[in-house]
């Protein structure tokens, strides 16, 4: 009995180490094709970050996603507080021009936006403008329907019409090298006053619109900048105004989803690491590791994809980059400060839209709020009003305590809505984040990178880096990704180029117009 009982043990003990050892074969095969294959660090994992890496894994290269917060996302991650309350820094909107964007979360199988919404503007004597959907309306050509179908309640037309003359930049600017180095010396204050803006339309209708586009006034705005931004969000089409948000953060909506199907198709997302430096072939002038502290991660190419003030951090630490003149050039950059305060009031308070700007307040900060019982799902239910205050440039803010900062918020959103005065708050959460987003100051323009590098196998991306796409903020940082990761598949001759969504092309009559004012420069150039 002993015997015959015994055999089907020794039978399957042999099959178990059989179906072990072909395991283990298996995973060493694994491991030999893992070898083989092209490695691609990406560094940072924010739009430019995780766009790169998410087109290079589904070409076939090994790539680890390197990141030195403790989540995919940067600023526009999110986290919980200890209560566990959601909170982000600045709630970012998705425009309509935002078409690679789109695709992607098209591709991903995700639902994450709200409905087109409409916006208000504030300022101490209460509400100021209304913007419609503008693709509800009959279209008109750029840039009337922006000009018509905005309701100014205080801006008289007068005013308003003396930006006409504005249009002969808009038209000159085409977004090429020449352009830009024509008009970014000059501040955004200089371009408005020299073509005849009245100082009223300035203060209420175009500064208000670069405190919360590019986050600084226009004394400190490069021209080539404003006109970029302005074309991009407002000009070019009626509809490009128009916007979706998030049903929560970004970082649970969006990136979280993502980052797991990167991670199931092969890639590595190591957080906490911070680059100190890399590791370069002499005879070859190429990249071949990048250094975090005392690990060394082996490369055949190199994406940094991180925002300004992380890449002076990785210069300031790294020997190889200090040898370069155009990384040693982005020292010279700048970047804002910004501040995010979440109020939870005891009370609901009727707020006519869901996104509202507001200037006047004070003479450099601009700020927006928004109603997220209306925009995240998981705030719908609630009792109370959740808003959502974000200031930029907020340097004189900053050093406040959180009360007192809280305290200056009710005060201002008292004054836009006077019903936010008599509710309580009854929780909070301030989020400091200085140096946090790029500052296009006049004459940056020649201290920002392109794509390329002096390093072959060395790309840039992010929504700092030169492109000619023509998009701007997260479509841009997503797009320069892209373009980042072709130029992995072109150097390592593997894979197939992302398709790129170019932006709407210019409507007729803009064409028509630069093509005049193209041959009338290049006449006046023979002359």
């Amino acid at each position: 009995m002993a015997t015959t009982s015994a055999f089907p043990l020794w039978s399957s003990a042999i099959s178990n180490r059989r179906r072990g050892g072909r395991r283990w074969r298996e995973i060493r095969a694994e491991r030999q094709e893992i070898d083989k294959k092209k490695k691609v660090i990406v560094v940072g994992a924010g739009w430019a970050g995780l766009g790169a890496a998410h087109h290079l894994i589904k070409q076939g290269f090994d790539v680890t996603l390197i990141e030195a917060g403790a989540q995919p996302g940067g600023l526009v991650a999110g986290w919980k507080t200890a209560s566990g309350r959601s909170v982000e820094v600045g709630i970012h909107g998705f425009w309509y021009p935002y078409k690679n964007i789109f695709s992607l979360v098209d591709e991903l199988g995700l639902k994450p936006f709200t409905k087109w919404t409409r916006s208000s503007q504030y300022s101490p004597n209460g509400l100021e403008v209304e913007s419609p959907i503008f693709q509800d309306l009959p279209r008109l050509p750029s840039p009337l329907g922006t000009f018509v179908y905005t309701q100014f309640l205080r801006l008289p037309l007068w005013d308003r019409l003396t930006a006409l003359p504005l249009m002969y930049t808009v038209v000159d600017f085409d977004n090429s090298d020449r352009a830009w180095r024509k008009y970014d010396k000059t501040t955004a204050r200089e371009l408005f006053r020299n073509y005849g803006c009245s100082e009223r339309v300035y203060k209420d209708a175009f500064n208000p619109m670069l405190l919360v586009g590019l986050f600084a006034p226009g004394e400190q705005c490069s021209a080539a900048a404003t006109l970029g931004m302005l074309y991009y969000f407002i000009l070019a089409h009626q509809s490009d105004f128009d916007v979706v948000w998030c049903r929560g953060t970004v970082g649970e909506k969006i990136f979280k989803p993502w980052l797991e199907v990167l991670n199931a198709r092969g890639c590595r997302f190591l957080s906490g690491k911070k680059v100190t430096d890399l590791t370069i072939n002499e005879p070859t002038g190429e990249v071949s590791g990048v250094r975090c502290g005392n690990e060394l991660f082996n490369a055949d190419a190199v994406i940094f994809s991180v925002g300004v003030t992380a890449m002076q951090r990785i210069v300031e630490s790294s020997p190889a980059l200090q040898q370069s003149e155009e990384f040693l050039a982005i020292q010279n950059l700048g970047a804002i400060d910004i501040l995010g305060v979440r109020l939870w009031l005891d009370r609901k308070v009727d707020i006519n839209h869901p996104s509202n700007a507001c200037f006047g307040f004070d003479e450099t900060t601009g700020w927006t709020f928004f109603d997220l019982n209306a925009l995240h799902d998981e705030y719908k239910d609630e009792k109370g009003t959740v808003v959502e205050a974000d200031f930029y440039h907020a340097n004189q803010f900053l050093p406040l305590s959180d009360n007192q900062i809280v305290k200056k918020v009710v005060t201002y959103l008292a004054k836009c809505i006077p019903e936010f005065a008599a509710a309580e708050v009854v929780d909070q959460a301030v989020v400091r984040f200085r140096k946090a987003v790029t500052h296009f100051s006049p004459g940056s323009y020649q201290h920002m990178m392109r794509g390329t590098t002096s390093f072959p196998n060395l790309f840039m991306a992010g929504d700092w880096i030169i492109t000619r796409h023509g998009s701007w903020s997260q479509e841009k940082a997503y797009v320069t990704g892209l373009e980042a990761a072709n130029n992995v598949v072109k150097l390592l001759n593997q894979g197939k180029a992302a398709k790129i969504i170019p932006v709407e092309p210019d409507e007729a009559h803009i064409t028509e117009l630069r093509r005049i004012n193209t041959l009338v420069q290049e006449s006046f150039i023979k002359s």
